[in-house]
């Protein structure tokens, strides 16, 4: 039977929209892909970053909350999310951070590879993971393809008694063990490598987190198909987790439920993909609306504050 293949995606809360377009757009250099709203409440944007098109395990998705308070990061939570840029790259992105007015560690070295750790503008820990990777940059930003976000490395989670989490990831979902450095596991979906790694850190002591702006809200797990969904769903029901029915999110089909560290998983469909509803070319410009909420458009667009990309061509 199939299994996870690696992160489709993680989504988080941010505060003020346009901030968070500045910098994940502006200072990181990702293509907004799909500018929405969450479907469970549409007065709420939904932004979706990621590569040219989208694909999966490149896309980094918000919530924003401008009136919300700021989150708690703890045990039961994603704590850190991890991009992957070319090797050799650091350097260019050291010094595009200084120019953009954001603080980093000095970057270390972790399982052979060089890390940059760093927040966002609402607090959310963010790496950058100097790794070979060959997935394509987008060319499109303010980042020159030869430096460029590749898309997602890694997500560290934070849990009490770690190796109920592990026998999760190995057991169900098809991840393989690895290795460990600084205090946490590493583990490993498919062949391994960049977007295929979760590392979990044993959160024994530590308070719970609390989901606010600033932390992770979910991470999804890449399914080929919804068949392998629904099969997976089955197998992690049959363990006694509460988990949801297939949801349609127009661009993948989502199944959530929460490990037994008490992080929100889902496992999302690799399709259909992005380019449903708006060409490749056109990606992110325009509010895009499930069919249910189209009727509400005027409403909805008064509703939501505006959102643009900041300009800018590759230095």
């Amino acid at each position: 039977m199939g299994r996870v293949t690696g992160i489709h995606h993680v989504t988080a809360i941010a505060g003020d929209p346009q901030r968070n377009a500045g910098f994940y757009a502006g200072v990181l250099g990702l293509q907004l892909v799909k500018k929405t709203v969450n479907f469970d409440d549409p007065t709420t944007y939904h932004l979706y970053y990621g590569d040219a098109g989208g694909k999966p395990g490149t896309i980094m998705t918000f919530f924003p909350w401008p009136d919300a308070p700021r989150g708690r990061i703890g045990s039961g939570q994603v704590v850190t999310t991890a991009f992957s840029v070319p090797a050799g790259s650091l350097g260019y992105w050291t010094e595009r951070l200084v120019e953009s007015g954001v603080r980093f560690e000095r970057p270390r070295e972790r399982f052979g590879e060089t890390v940059l750790s760093f927040e966002d503008v609402d607090g959310l820990r963010v790496e950058l993971v100097a790794a070979e990777d060959g997935r394509e940059g987008w060319d499109g930003g303010p980042v020159p393809a030869r430096h460029s976000v590749r898309g997602l490395h890694h997500v560290t989670l934070a849990v009490e008694a770690a190796e109920r989490t592990a026998r999760l990831l190995t057991e169900t979902l098809g991840f393989r063990r690895e290795g460990a450095a600084e205090g946490r596991e590493r583990f490993a979906a498919g062949p391994g490598g960049p977007g295929r790694f979760v590392d979990v850190s044993e959160a024994g002591g530590f308070p719970a987190g609390s989901t606010g702006v600033g932390t992770v809200h979910h991470v999804a797990f890449r399914v080929p198909d919804e068949e392998v969904q629904l099969a997976l769903r089955g197998e992690v029901a049959a363990l006694g987790y509460n988990v949801t029915p297939v949801i349609d999110r127009k661009y993948f089909r989502s199944v959530y439920f929460r490990e037994p560290g008490g992080v929100l998983f889902e496992l999302a469909t690799d399709g259909p993909g992005f380019t449903v509803d708006e060409a490749e070319a056109e990606l992110g410009r325009r509010l895009q609306l499930p069919p249910w909420l189209e009727r509400r458009r005027e409403e909805i667009e008064r509703s939501l504050p505006p959102v643009s990309v900041p300009a800018g061509e590759p230095a």
